[in-house]
């Protein structure tokens, strides 16, 4: 990231610390507790969410101090004991009851009352737009610094609309983002990489259609990280499929409501934080927590368009995911986590071979922002999730091996496109305005921070559709496109490129492949060796069985990493823009019952025009031809007896 974290101004035993115009922003870097809790009791899960989540709001608190400070500091000094040595205390309160709760339901965890320090990280927010792609942030004028991202400061005076200056952090909100957060599409060389693929390979689709969030369904809650916890998240998302996800929905709730996708059957949830620009609009949540309470500030721009495909494995058959699966892919603090669990692309439609990590892109004029997604496709076998919600699921090797004990599932791809602007870097976005994603107040808006979430609530008739079609090689699902290794034309050539290896410890991220990035499908490389669909019924794993030698469900998270860390870059993605008009029912008549009618039905809605597939004989079309061949050969006969006639008559 582009970004520099200055010493602690204490070790020359000053308490102060220089924020405000001086250029010099800051942010509070706690210890993920997330992070170290990889095994809780069953029992002890509910104490422990609640105070995981009370943790967050402290943060969240403690920085929305820090930044009234420094606002009144202005080019003055700021004691930052005032704002951490509160924290601190509140922390170790909260991780002493979540020792307790552990405690009482297993085995106590040692060493968690380390983790109540928090310190004062400094980020330079005058970043040099030479590495991004763009003209460099903060220049000098009138003896000052041009502070970044303030879209309401129409007048140049670097106000924000309640005659604030924001300390340094850029944005309409003070908290980002700022200019050294954005690259030039253009300026970025093809990065994606495809997998190869064996045979044998599950090369099919499933496409579900749920919508863009037009009806705007917004909350900052989080179901699966802090499930009965209101503002949980404390930023909003997106919501498409699931009509009643909240942090209060239970498994009851989600399974009688209402959906947004098109196919019935499809009652997941899918949500990721919203983008906004910083144009200075006041939003519906301006003044509510998660909005603008907490830095999450600007117009809330609906997606131009959603794609939502899951996908087959490199090398095998994929088994059905289990009912009620949550995953959660990408890491909301990556920011001061450090990039490990990070795992969003950014890239530009026309340019998806092209892909971006910790920037947001700049694209050019007549291409959209694009956002994808590649989630865990490897499940353990026995759990619908874990205490850290990573270590149940894993990502695929390059090869699409999973880790020892998971078996594969189809891997959900997320493509999320805006018609948004690039931003005009140079006067902060006033002219264009910036746009980011929510987030944790003290993650500055940072796009490696993004994130993405899924609850399968797939019926079970579905679900079996959904891997019998990925199986067999085709395509089915409402706006279906190729799989993997089907051919086809690529479209924009979605992809995405892999992630560099962390240097670190491999097992101090249980559960999550952090060099098993996610790629996707470049234009220019073909797959290595397309799989003819088959008829055939694939013979899978069964989902309900344990593991040998598996724990009881209470002690269900894994202490070690299971997939490995040298792992190469996962399999590449079908672009979701490519198009297919293929119908899973035709290409396999009678096979799939009222599956088949759902599509028709989806696919029709679609408008898509239904293109009839398999050999004369299974689509019907050669029933045509019959007449016109016997036709033929009584004709060629004829033509045979009138010579013969004439001969005989000389």
């Amino acid at each position: 990231m582009a970004v520099n974290v200055f010493a602690s101004a204490t070790e020359g035993g000053n308490t102060a610390v220089p924020l405000g115009s001086s250029g010099v922003a800051a942010t509070i870097d706690c210890p993920d507790l997330s992070e170290r809790l990889t095994t809780v009791p069953q029992a002890a899960r509910p104490e422990v969410d609640t105070e995981l989540a009370r943790l967050d709001q402290q943060i969240a608190t403690a920085y929305g101090q820090l930044q009234e400070a420094a606002r009144g500091a202005d080019d003055g000094e700021l004691d930052e004991a005032a704002v951490l040595d509160p924290l601190e205390r509140e922390r170790a309160a909260t991780i002493e009851r979540i020792v307790a709760a552990v405690d009482k339901a297993g085995d106590r965890p040692e060493g968690l009352d380390a983790e109540a320090a928090c310190a004062l990280r400094r980020t330079e927010a005058t970043t040099a737009g030479a590495e991004s792609g763009g003209p460099e942030q903060g220049q000098r004028q009138d003896g000052k610094e041009q502070e970044a991202g303030n879209g309401d400061d129409a007048d140049g005076t670097g106000q924000d609309a309640g005659g604030q200056r924001p300390p340094g952090n850029g944005g309409q909100a003070g908290n980002g983002p700022v200019a050294g957060d954005y690259a030039a599409i253009e300026s970025v060389r093809p990065n994606a990489v495809e997998a190869l693929r064996r045979d044998g390979a599950s090369n099919g689709s499933f496409a579900t259609s749920c919508g863009v969030n037009a009806e705007g369904l917004f909350n900052s809650d989080n179901l699966i990280a802090a499930p009965g916890v209101g503002n949980g998240a404390h930023h909003f998302h997106d919501y498409v499929g699931n009509q009643d996800n909240d942090a209060f929905s239970s498994d009851e709730d989600l399974a009688a409501a209402d959906t947004s996708c098109a196919d019935r059957g499809d009652k997941s949830s899918y949500y990721w934080p919203v983008l906004r620009l910083q144009n200075g609009t006041v939003e519906q949540d301006a003044q509510s927590p998660g909005g603008g309470i907490e830095g999450n500030a600007g117009e809330i721009v609906t997606p131009a368009e959603v794609t939502l495909t899951f996908e087959g494995n490199e090398r095998g058959k994929v088994t059905e995911m289990p009912r009620l699966l949550r995953i959660i892919t990408g890491d909301a603090k990556a920011f001061v986590n450090g990039d490990a669990n990070a795992n969003a692309s950014w890239s530009c439609t026309g340019f998806e071979d092209r892909q971006l990590k910790d920037k947001y892109p700049l694209c050019p004029s007549g291409s959209d922002v694009v956002r994808t997604f590649t989630f865990q496709s490897c499940w353990d076998g026995r759990n619908i999730d874990s205490a850290n919600h990573r270590t149940h699921v894993a990502f695929a090797a390059a090869d699409g091996s999973c880790p020892d004990g998971f078996r594969p599932i189809p891997r959900l791809v997320q493509r999320i496109v805006y018609d948004v602007d690039a931003p005009s870097l140079q006067d902060g976005g006033k002219t264009v305005p910036l746009f980011a994603v929510d987030s944790f107040p003290e993650q500055l808006h940072k796009p490696v921070t993004d994130h993405s979430d899924f609850i399968n609530v797939f019926d079970e008739d579905l679900m079996r559709e959904m891997v019998d079609c990925i199986n067999t090689g085709r395509a089915c699902g409402a706006g279906a496109s190729p799989g993997p290794g089907q051919g086809g034309d690529p479209g924009e050539g979605a992809g995405e490129a892999p992630q560099e290896q962390p240097t670190g410890d491999p097992g101090t991220n249980p559960g999550e492949d952090a060099t098993d990035e996610p790629t996707e499908k470049p234009t220019e490389q073909p797959t290595e060796k397309p799989v003819e669909p088959t008829g055939a019924a694939p013979t899978e794993e069964p989902t309900g069985a344990p593991q040998q030698g598996s724990g009881a469900p209470e002690d269900d998270a894994r202490q070690t990493d299971p997939a490995s860390p040298s792992a190469e870059p996962r399999a590449a993605t079908t672009p979701a823009g490519a198009a297919d008009d293929r119908s899973a029912a035709e290409a396999a008549p009678g096979a799939e019952g009222d599956a088949g009618a759902r599509e028709d039905v989806a696919a029709g809605a679609a408008g898509q025009p239904r293109v009839p597939q398999g050999g004369l004989a299974e689509t019907g079309s050669g029933l045509g031809l019959w007449p016109a061949a016997v036709g033929g050969v009584l004709f060629a006969g004829g033509c045979v007896l009138l010579v013969r006639s004439r001969r005989h008559a000389r």
